[in-house]
């Protein structure tokens, strides 16, 4: 197979109402040599703020010399993205050797006698696991999980650390509609003697937390509690007993993006026994030079791009507007998939000049479906094209992060295309 015969050979195992069934996981990492003991990894749970905190960790790790693997999802630009080393995506060719060796595993035993075909993120993830044991070993995985955590497809391995950074309400129809419920779910992940490293929680979830770490006799670290930051300025420093880290100046914007990258410092630290290269130097400089697209990110000095998709990450997204652009008028686009509730999160963002649109995915909700007090954008690509014309005012796009990834793609492909509009408007 090419390149894009083993995407279609992927894509056709998108789980079209298949839950996911932990026996049929397992038995397919048992089919493959169970390439997920092969190497250490560190597992990520939560509702907002894995992608960033794993990206974190990577560059920390990249930076100390260590080779390190990361799975994440969705992703932005490239399906390759989800599965990379050292920040580098996953090379086309190594994609297709690593889905032919797992093919030929499955050819040789009777996996599909006893199990229906695995859906899209199980098959990723046996994929994710099989290359960094055997096709590019690695010396760390940096794992974010899907869905929950307890039943998630990622929890097959003892990890290293179980990092947390948020709990929020999201995806309440598989993990629950309480908090406690969901936390309960990503917790769930948790090994016995393994460290939980979690952010600010409320004290419900926060309980629910220390009740399972008591259960399996497992440390906890809790930022605010156990270690702690301390904002300077557009910097912070970062305090753990007597390991001080001062003057941390990150490029991702918001007050949250500190508290990941604490999160991140405090798993380096726990974990420098296992990686003796890991320095204060190495983690204030992977830390600085952690990017992570389409999260706050300023892909133009007026234009602005967050996957801000439940309630929680649009009130991260406010509090960054409110203190990074406090003079600008801010115009915001937001587009969402039909699953997700729409009353509270347009209401947050409705102080705002606020619009609503549309884009090309299965799930996108239609125009039709938004209030009808907001104003319609037929055409987001005209909106691009007219956020260039006042550049003292800052633009935003915002929701779904199958939205900004469509956007972010147009933008990166279609420069020349909008500079031409824009002359043609002036």
């Amino acid at each position: 197979m090419n390149y894009y015969q083993t995407l279609n050979w992927i894509h056709s195992h998108k789980a079209k109402g298949r839950r996911p069934d932990m026996k049929r996981m397992k038995a397919l990492l048992a089919t493959l040599g169970n390439p997920q003991d092969d190497f250490p990894a560190i597992h990520l749970v939560g509702t907002n703020g894995k992608g960033s905190t794993t990206s974190y960790l990577q560059h920390i790790f990249t930076e100390a010399d260590y080779k390190t693997g990361t799975f994440t999802s969705p992703y932005i630009t490239r399906f390759n993205e989800r599965i990379a080393i050292d920040g580098n995506p996953i090379p086309d060719q190594d994609l297709v050797k690593t889905v032919q060796v797992l093919q030929d595993k499955i050819a040789q035993t009777n996996f599909l006698d006893h199990f229906d075909k695995p859906t899209e993120f199980e098959l990723v993830t046996a994929i994710m696991f099989l290359y960094f044991a055997q096709i590019q070993p690695v010396d760390l995985a940096i794992i974010e999980a899907g869905i929950g955590g307890q039943h998630d497809s990622t929890n097959v391995f003892k990890a290293l650390a179980l990092v947390c950074p948020s709990i929020s309400l999201d995806h309440q129809e598989t993990l629950g509609h309480q908090l406690t419920d969901i936390a309960r779910q990503k917790v769930g992940a948790l090994d016995a003697h393994t460290p939980l490293i979690f952010g600010p929680m409320t004290d419900q979830v926060r309980q629910v937390f220390l009740d399972r770490t008591e259960q399996l006799f497992s440390p906890h670290y809790e930022l605010g509690q156990d270690f702690f930051l301390l904002e300077n300025g557009r910097a912070f420093d970062f305090n753990y007993e007597s390991f001080r880290l001062a003057d941390i100046e990150l490029a991702m914007l918001g007050r949250h993006q500190q508290s990941n990258a604490a999160l991140a410092i405090m798993t380096s630290l726990l974990l420098r026994s296992q990686f003796p290269k890991l320095t204060p130097q190495n983690i204030k400089v992977g830390l600085e030079q952690t990017v992570w697209p389409g999260r706050c990110e300023l892909v133009r000095p007026n234009l602005l791009l967050d996957g801000a998709h439940n309630e929680d990450s649009i009130a991260k997204l406010i509090e960054v507007l409110k203190d990074y652009f406090p003079d600008k008028a801010i115009h915001i686009l937001f587009a969402s998939l039909n699953r997700k509730p729409l009353d509270k999160i347009l209401g947050q963002l409705a102080e705002f000049d606020l619009s609503v649109t549309s884009f090309d995915f299965p799930e996108a909700r239609p125009l039709s479906d938004y209030p009808n007090q907001y104003p319609q954008v037929k055409h987001w690509k005209a909106w691009l094209v007219e956020s260039q014309v006042e550049p003292d005012q800052l633009y935003v796009v915002t929701g779904s992060l199958y939205f900004i990834s469509e956007v972010r793609n147009y933008l990166q492909n279609n420069n020349s295309q909008i500079e031409h509009s824009l002359q043609i408007i002036n």
